[in-house]
């Protein structure tokens, strides 16, 4: 059976590791005034887009999913010849609308695949599974590299969804921001009153930085640290703990919303690399989407790991 693996473009993972597994895309595009680029994935076109626009202007953009017509039309049109099942694994729902857009498109796709796929010579069923990933960005990642690795491993279709399903509930994202003022000014734009004024304003007085947790959907501070470095080296410091202890996947996934060279000189981040290799974790790292950098501000760090509950200690 040929299994096919849908994320969208807010799914951090490495660009080589999405061409190399065949990994497809569901583009989201950024528009900063007269400024548009549909992100694919380029970690270059995404980094001049960075230094160019987002760095200014990035609180105004406007992030444009791709629609339930664009879903239908791709799904029709490529991989419902291409493949025999897909798994279409998206952004948590509770941030974005690409979910319940995928899953509108579904029951188009299910409904119109016979004539396309009789056409291209195939008389066999066409199945769909659109899963949630109740996360975002960089936890994203670690979902979509289990399901290449699952998939490559000869798993059933069975097998594997069951797998996917109880990852998405035990998933954890973390994430440190540089600009607690821009993370503001974007959710204002975005009508999400999640990051208060006063908050910034203390955070960025004191330089007091909060440790974002993202589970099951859910986004919410668990611990404030003084300092960026300060910071994100504790956050390292504490998936390395997690890494030692035994992850439900051998993944962690980190994204950076820069150039990977600044993201490798952060403190903790050696060590964290060391710790993985010495427990065979793989640690996939990669430029933040386009998406997340707008959205969270430039520098940012988000890291992501499947593992029983736990409470954040920095």
């Amino acid at each position: 059976m040929r299994i096919g693996i849908v994320v969208d473009s807010a799914c951090d993972l490495p660009q080589d590791f999405i061409e190399k597994n065949n990994l497809v895309l569901l583009p989201i595009t950024v528009r900063i005034g007269e400024a548009v680029l549909a992100d694919h994935r380029d970690e270059q076109a995404t980094l001049s887009f960075l230094h160019a626009h987002v760095a200014e202007n990035g609180a105004e953009a406007e992030t444009i999913p791709f629609s339930v017509v664009q879903i239908r039309d791709l799904f029709l049109g490529q991989l419902v010849i291409d493949y025999d099942h897909v798994f279409c694994m998206t952004i948590t729902k509770t941030r974005s609308p690409i979910y319940d857009n995928a899953m509108q498109a579904s029951f188009a796709i299910l409904n119109d695949y016979k004539p396309v796929r009789q056409a291209a010579g195939f008389n066999s069923p066409f199945a769909l599974r659109v899963l949630d990933t109740q996360n975002l960005f960089a936890a994203q990642g670690v979902t979509a590299v289990e399901a290449v690795r699952l998939r490559d491993s000869g798993a059933s279709v069975q097998q594997i969804r069951e797998k996917l399903e109880q990852l998405a509930h035990n998933v954890h994202g973390y994430m440190v921001t540089r600009d607690l003022y821009y993370m503001r000014a974007r959710a204002r734009h975005k009508g999400d009153r999640s990051v208060g004024l006063i908050s910034a304003a203390l955070g960025s007085a004191l330089d007091i930085k909060p440790v974002l947790h993202g589970y099951r959907g859910e986004t919410g501070p668990v611990a404030k640290i003084k300092g960026f470095d300060n910071a994100v080296q504790k956050l390292f410091d504490f998936v390395g703990q997690r890494v030692k202890a035994g992850l439900m996947t051998p993944t962690v996934c980190v994204s950076y919303g820069g150039e990977l060279e600044d993201l490798r000189a952060l403190p903790g981040y050696a060590g964290l690399r060391q710790t993985c290799e010495a427990h065979g974790v793989q640690l996939f790292e990669s430029v933040m989407s386009l998406t997340g950098m707008v959205n969270v501000g430039k520098g940012a760090v988000t890291i992501g790991f499947a593992d029983g509950p736990h409470t954040f200690s920095g």
